[in-house]
């Protein structure tokens, strides 16, 4: 696609280039537990160009649709869609909107290694995401230079597990957000995806299992989950039809939620029954012809009627 959301993301972060990136979490610390079980939300780069024309009334448009969460794929020099993290938090707040989690690249230059630490750029991101009340803080990408070395990928995954422990002093948790390559790409003769699992840590970094976003890679969300249960806490519901380029170059692009092949219905009830999931956000980047706010208002009574 023109521009798939990683891209979209990884450009935001290039734009960065010395301010920090942004993450994001799962609930507000005032909510209960049973409210952070099962919720629904939308991920916003779904409504990506209405947000960029006019984030607040697109914001108002989707929580009079009844969505009572979003997750962001915005954050550039320490602004959420123009918006500091309190006047976001305030203006989510106005609009009984929660911002469970939300995406920003963690890239190599945000570890130090001479130091140990992690730079101030990326603190930045932690703490903007506390400030949001949020959870999770999660990370849509791995550079390609690191997926071409053992050496480099194994150190990326011990970043990440600490990472792990930077949020859990801010009440928070890192995760992981997966595209397509992770099911094509090998390092080291082993599936990315793989590697992944078997090197963070579970109470360190949650995976967001974005399971249209496989589908175009031969990858099936139900085998991943039953391959590892209880590890995705954290899905993108996404269902997927057959084109000729698709938004990752595999012939795929997403849809309205029941109209594809992925029958994300399925995938979604058995995440919650063995993969741990309690965080469902949709997300759909093509409209075929609808507008993204339609889709959205479909996708959100879609889901509803699941029994989630």
């Amino acid at each position: 696609m023109q521009n798939s959301r990683r891209k979209f993301i990884q450009n935001a972060s290039l734009v960065l280039a010395g301010a920090s990136l942004k993450p994001s979490v799962l609930w507000s610390k005032n909510d209960s537990i049973e409210k952070v079980k099962n919720l629904i939300g939308i991920q916003l780069y779904s409504v990506r160009a209405d947000m960029k024309k006019d984030p607040l009334s697109t914001l108002t448009a989707l929580a009079k649709m009844g969505y009572e969460h979003v997750e962001h794929a915005n954050y550039i020099d320490r602004k959420f869609y123009g918006y500091n993290a309190k006047d976001f938090k305030k203006v989510l707040d106005s609009l009984g909107l929660h911002m469970p989690s939300g995406h920003t690249v963690m890239d190599v230059e945000h570890f130090n290694k001479s130091t140990n630490d992690f730079t101030d750029e990326w603190k930045y991101t932690i703490d903007d995401a506390a400030t949001l009340g949020q959870t999770y803080v999660i990370s849509p990408s791995i550079d390609e230079k690191i997926r071409n070395s053992y050496d480099a990928f194994k150190f990326q995954m011990e970043v990440f597990n600490k990472c792990g422990v930077l949020c859990k002093k801010h009440g928070m948790t890192f995760g992981y957000h997966n595209h397509n390559f992770e099911f094509t790409e090998k390092v080291n003769g082993e599936i990315i995806y793989d590697l992944i699992l078997k090197n963070t840590d579970p109470n360190l970094v949650v995976q967001q299992l974005d399971f249209g976003n496989m589908y175009g890679a031969g990858a099936r969300g139900k085998d991943w989950i039953n391959k590892y249960p209880g590890r995705f806490p954290s899905l993108h519901v996404k269902d997927e039809i057959k084109v000729e380029k698709g938004e990752m170059g595999d012939g795929y692009e997403s849809t309205i939620l029941g109209d594809g092949v992925v029958d994300p219905k399925a995938v979604s009830l058995l995440a919650k029954k063995i993969g741990g999931a309690h965080h469902f956000i949709v997300e759909q980047e093509s409209y075929q012809n609808r507008t993204p706010l339609e889709s959205a208002k479909i996708d959100l009574n879609r889901i509803k009627s699941w029994g989630i």
